[in-house]
């Protein structure tokens, strides 16, 4: 009988050491076929030499990830193009998106005041993250910087059907390609320039709408098995593409609660709130002259309350 439960025993951890190597070997060999899959992003080839990032690092609880989408065309420090916070709540799995308007006029650590997007020119995602905590009082734990050949890939990999929208209008000046009015499926590109558009009576608030909208439908799409099958290899190709000192772990198993918590919509949130800023034009150009105070407080609301709610 002890001879017989000893048997069950080995059997059960030797079945268990070869799930642990077959998964093992999976994984590597799918990461390893994104790499190989991925051009050189042009984010890896910038020299930077900011400060490193000192946001405290979570594995519990609630998670800040700063979200740059950098404008860089090779230069060493490009600003930033877009600017989004992403919140993620562990014990819910309910996600939420903050975007950051880039001409909003903020007191940026040792630089004085300026449009928030040039603290990423000046210092990085640290200096960002400052400016974010000294204006907003609001703490990132981590930071992904995506530029936009990267953005076009991993919109791809997240969204393998393409992004179904509705464009009210012909989309053409300063996005490299035409977009007609009417309902249809973009794809990479395509919902790169559909993302960055920004002539028409909108203007930068129509973008942040814009990006809101795809950001929100790409989490639909890649919350499922499939995703999650295909993660090792996703994280390869997005290697090539994306700087972030979001571990795969902390990865793995946001898409896991995210997947086994059926996480509902996206809720967002636009900085300014409206009826909070005023157009002005400074030394540094048009900017938005912000009610800090206002502005502070609608940011602190939305992250910390549970209720499904969209604040523009």
């Amino acid at each position: 009988m002890k001879r017989s439960k000893r048997k069950v025993f080995r059997n059960l951890f030797l079945i268990f050491i070869i799930i642990i190597i077959a998964v093992g070997t999976y994984w590597s060999f799918q990461y390893k076929s994104g790499l190989a899959s991925a051009d050189k992003g042009l984010t890896k080839e910038e020299k930077t030499t900011f400060k490193p990032f000192e946001g405290a690092n979570t594995h519990i609880g609630k998670i800040n990830v700063l979200l740059i989408g950098s404008d860089s065309r090779g230069e060493e420090h490009s600003r930033s193009d877009t600017l989004m916070i992403a919140h993620y709540d562990q014990k819910t799995n309910n996600v939420k998106l903050v975007s950051i308007m880039r001409d909003t006029y903020v007191d940026i650590p040792k630089h004085g005041m300026q449009k928030i997007n040039s603290a990423y020119a000046f210092g990085g995602p640290e200096l960002l993250r400052e400016t974010i905590k000294q204006n907003f009082d609001i703490e990132a734990n981590y930071y992904a910087v995506v530029d936009f050949k990267g953005f076009s890939k991993i919109i791809d990999l997240l969204a393998p059907d393409g992004i179904t929208v509705d464009i009210p209008s012909k989309m053409e000046y300063g996005i490299g390609m035409t977009l007609h009015p009417g309902k249809q499926t973009l794809h990479g590109d395509q919902v790169l320039g559909y993302v960055r558009y920004r002539h028409d009576r909108l203007s930068d608030f129509g973008r942040v709408e814009r990006q809101q909208e795809v950001l929100t439908k790409v989490k639909k799409q890649a919350i499922s098995m499939k995703t999650l099958v295909n993660l090792p290899k996703i994280l390869g190709t997005a290697d090539s593409y994306i700087e972030t000192n979001v571990d795969n772990k902390t990865i793995l198993t946001i898409a896991k609660g995210l997947l086994a918590g059926k996480s509902k919509g996206m809720e967002t949130l636009r900085i300014p709130i409206a009826d909070s800023y005023e157009n002005k034009n400074e030394i540094v150009g048009a900017v938005l002259d912000v009610d800090l105070e206002k502005n502070k407080k609608a940011l602190k609301t939305f992250l910390t309350t549970s209720e499904q709610k969209k604040t523009q």
